[in-house]
């Protein structure tokens, strides 16, 4: 497949309109001029997944007073009590797709606010009908979903958004303002880090049949994934840790904590990818792997060619209470991060350090931040994420922009979803050390360095790896 995002225009996308955050007003008709056709007043948005993740989003939209929730859907009736209460008129459907259907005509944009292994089904869908689309970070499960939701996005001229609130925040623009200022020089190496997972990971695949709680429709909710029996393994928090439903710590949390430095550094996609894992513990000198199941912990280190040409930078993610080392800048008692994580930018001339979301952005040592000023040259996003895509689905296509685009947030997720990649090859065989024992490498066991073809979504030096470029949905789906 070629490559439809280029640097040049994504780089001109994120400066001249992704950091400006202009919000977009509901311009009276006759500051328009005569002739001109207003937007309509009222947004309708139908909300798939209104439990959960999906009862803060859709509250969230209801504060403009030109939204009107009109459609709920979710597969599990236990977690959409407070969305029911919140939108009485709101008709609940359990299949996205009949909701669609039936009212396609009355439907102006739709949330999906689901586990991550739907997301791209779902957008697609609404898409395909002209809808505009909110959909919750990741942007989709799987490496090739985010290239085919990037172009059809531009093909349908829908309004995007992909729920990472920090990209929207004042934090990564001021950031972005220190990094223009020169004041850390060039950077080199990024440490990225979370306190996630916060849910069960490493765990055999569960054999057992639980009983299918009353009011879940579990085939519904399966989906796109492959049939199996219910098990209580599952739900309702912990999808997030099996690789067939989730995208573990790193799809949860990256596109919070490295939305600055995918957003500030001159990077597109990276071209190498090597990982280490937490082993989980069997026997003495025994370890097992759990192919469905994330592990406890990893480390994930990317290279990025910068697309000026001008050499590489190094991002390194950590997460399962990993941290890299202290910065010699920083105090012993001074706060690394927060307490969801944090990104630390090196530079040939400084350090800059961010909590997660790009929030509280601090250059070190913190005394430099009481001597330096740096004027605020990009817009802000007063209005904040949800409403920016209100307004601009209100606006139209094309006449307003929003943060996280799927022309950025498309590419954006590709790169990171090369990291998990990464992570559920580790254990594969390789074919190539077959015979040399397990010390030798009879398994790949994330020591080779992975070389990631970005334009064709391939990995060049391992072809086990490449299967997770894209899963095979269910039949029917």
């Amino acid at each position: 497949m070629d490559k439809k995002i280029t640097p040049e225009s994504r780089r001109s996308f994120i400066k001249n309109l992704g950091f400006a955050g202009a919000a977009f007003s509901i311009v009276p008709r006759h500051v328009l001029g005569k002739g001109f056709t207003a937007p309509s007043d009222t947004l309708y948005i139908a909300g798939i997944g209104a439990g959960g993740k999906g009862t803060s989003d859709l509250a969230s939209f209801a504060q403009s007073p030109n939204v009107k929730i009109a459609y709920l859907c979710d597969v599990d009736a236990r977690n959409t009590k407070q969305s029911v209460e919140n939108f009485p008129d709101a008709p609940m459907y359990k299949d996205y797709r009949k909701m669609l259907e039936e009212n396609k005509d009355s439907i102006d944009a739709v949330s999906v606010s689901t586990p991550d292994h739907m997301h791209a089904v779902q957008a697609m869908a609404a898409m395909e009908l002209g809808k505009h689309v909110y959909v919750q970070k990741p942007l989709t499960h799987d490496i090739a979903e985010a290239r085919q939701l990037t172009e059809a996005a531009q093909k349908y001229k829908v309004v995007t958004q992909m729920g990472n609130q920090g990209a929207s925040g004042d934090g990564v623009r001021k950031m972005k303002e220190y990094y223009d200022a020169g004041l850390i020089g060039e950077v080199h190496t990024v440490k990225c880090w979370t306190n996630r997972a916060i849910w069960p990971m490493a765990l055999e695949t569960p054999t057992k049949k639980d009983k299918i709680p009353d009011g879940l429709d579990w085939d519904l909710w399966l989906g796109t994934a492959e049939k199996r029996d219910y098990n209580d393994a599952y739900l309702p928090f912990d999808w997030r840790g099996w690789s067939d439903f989730g995208t573990g710590a790193l799809g949860d949390m990256a596109c919070h904590i490295m939305d600055p430095v995918y957003r500030i550094l001159p990077i597109l996609y990276p071209n190498q990818v090597e990982c280490s894992v937490a082993d989980a513990f069997k026997a003495n000198f025994e370890t097992v792997s759990y192919p469905k199941s994330f592990p406890t912990a990893s480390k994930i280190h990317l290279n990025y060619p910068r697309t000026d040409g001008i050499g590489n930078i190094k991002v390194t993610w950590m997460d399962g209470g990993l941290k890299p080392e202290r910065p010699e800048e920083l105090g012993d008692d001074e706060a690394f991060g927060n307490w969801d994580g944090g990104v630390l930018f090196i530079g040939t001339k400084g350090k800059l350090l961010a909590d997660c979301y790009g929030a509280n952005p601090r250059l070190l040592p913190l005394s430099l931040n009481e001597q330096i000023a740096v004027k605020e040259t990009i817009a802000r996003v007063p209005e904040g994420h949800y409403l920016q895509w209100v307004n601009a689905c209100i606006a139209g296509f094309g006449n307003a922009e929003t943060s996280s685009s799927f022309d950025y947030a498309g590419p954006f997720t590709e790169s990171l979803l090369i990291g998990n990649l990464a992570l559920k090859a580790y254990f594969e065989v390789d074919p190539a050390a077959k015979n040399q024992g397990f010390w030798g490498g009879t398994k790949y066991h994330g020591r080779k360095r992975l070389q990631w073809d970005a334009a064709n979504m391939k990995v060049t030096n391992f072809e086990e790896a490449n299967k997770y470029v894209k899963r095979e949905y269910r039949t029917g789906w």
